[in-house]
């Protein structure tokens, strides 16, 4: 780049979105978070809180103004922010709904604007109910009736996908779309469906494993180093403008043996128990039998291959299981000074105001 690289990360206080925070300020560049902590957390950002070369916006991608500024004193936008789980995406249709279009759109105009490269996150949920495999990024979409909840997330990311490739074509904007696979490591919340996390803290706990159904749904699991590493690597790589590019793990497991795999891992006494998905998520929800990516593209390109197997997933999973039990159990008894007296989030600015990335 001609500037020192500025990076801005949307949701970059998320899950894969402080993992990837952490790499790039080691790697010496200079990030910008904006991230409205609807599901993301600050605790997520404690590492870089501490970096000089760090800062924290607390806002939203639909907020056209913010994003702007922050879109031209930045060179890479990475847009990370997003309605994101089966179950937040059940339980909030329509807000996950419109966030994802708009806030994808407002992202993508900004950086178009002011001529910077832009990396889009999608989902394997583009896919569908297509449960062959494994699954290219130019397989085909299988999806059920507009009125089932499920689809209207696959249906919003595919919009974003549309939005940024016709961005790319008829305006020449420097864009990547990455399909994120089922992705899991620390930091990640069992709070919206994700299926390790929330296996591992009923195994910590001793409570029932529930799997949904009889189990026997195949998914592949790829630790968040990995997809990070994916994601640098693509970010370094011109060839990849342009692309689209599934990111993920060939390994595949059923959810039973999954759960079983995750109650030695922890060494419980938890018991596997069944549950319907009519009662998890509500009457007429769908799910696919298998979901295995292809990541020939991914893995041509860049040389990218997975550091980590299956079974470092899930000791990491319980290890972060037992370490938030942990710090559930020292916390502060309310009432006590120390609750009374929190202190605020280093570096974070109110919603509208948008300095530059450089602290």
């Amino acid at each position: 780049m001609d500037r020192c690289s500025r990076y801005l990360v949307t949701g970059g206080a998320g899950f894969i979105g402080s993992h990837l925070v952490d790499a790039l300020l080691a790697g010496g560049k200079e990030v910008v978070v904006l991230d409205n902590l609807a599901t993301g957390r600050m605790s997520n950002l404690a590492r870089a809180q501490e970096h000089p070369q760090f800062r924290f916006v607390h806002g939203s991608v639909l907020d056209a103004f913010v994003v702007d500024e922050l879109a031209r004193e930045c060179d890479v936008l990475v847009h990370l922010a997003a309605a994101v789980g089966v179950k937040l995406i059940v339980e909030q249709p329509l807000k996950s709904f419109i966030t994802n279009i708009k806030g994808t759109e407002t992202v993508l105009e900004s950086a178009q604007r002011h001529s910077r490269r832009v990396l889009v996150a999608s989902t394997s949920e583009i896919y569908g109910k297509n449960s062959s495999g494994p699954l290219t990024e130019t397989s085909d979409r299988v999806l059920g009736s507009p009125s089932v909840i499920r689809w209207s997330y696959s249906t919003a990311k595919a919009v974003d996908e549309i939005l940024t490739g016709l961005y790319h074509q008829e305006r020449g904007l420097r864009s990547t779309i990455v399909r994120f696979f089922n992705t899991v490591g620390p930091r990640q919340s069992p709070a919206y469906g994700m299926v390790i996390p929330r296996f591992a803290r009923q195994a910590v706990h001793g409570e029932p494993v529930t799997v949904h159904a009889t189990g026997g749904q195949r998914r592949c699991f790829l630790h968040v180093a990995d997809a990070v590493e994916a994601l640098l690597l693509l970010l370094d790589h011109p060839g990849a403008e342009g692309g689209t590019f599934n990111i993920g793990s060939d390994e595949e497991i059923t959810i039973l043996e999954l759960a079983e795999r995750v109650i030695a891992q922890a060494g419980s006494a938890s018991s596997v128990e069944h549950m319907a998905y009519d009662e998890a998520y509500g009457t007429g929800f769908e799910d696919m039998q298998r979901r295995v990516p292809d990541t020939t593209r991914l893995r041509t390109l860049t040389g990218w291959q997975p550091r980590f197997a299956l079974s470092d997933v899930l000791a990491d999973a319980v290890a972060d299981a037992r370490g938030e039990t942990s710090r559930v159990q020292s916390a502060p008894l309310p009432g006590t000074r120390e609750e009374a007296l929190p202190t605020a989030p280093a570096h974070t600015v109110p919603d509208a105001v948008a300095g530059p990335c450089r602290p």
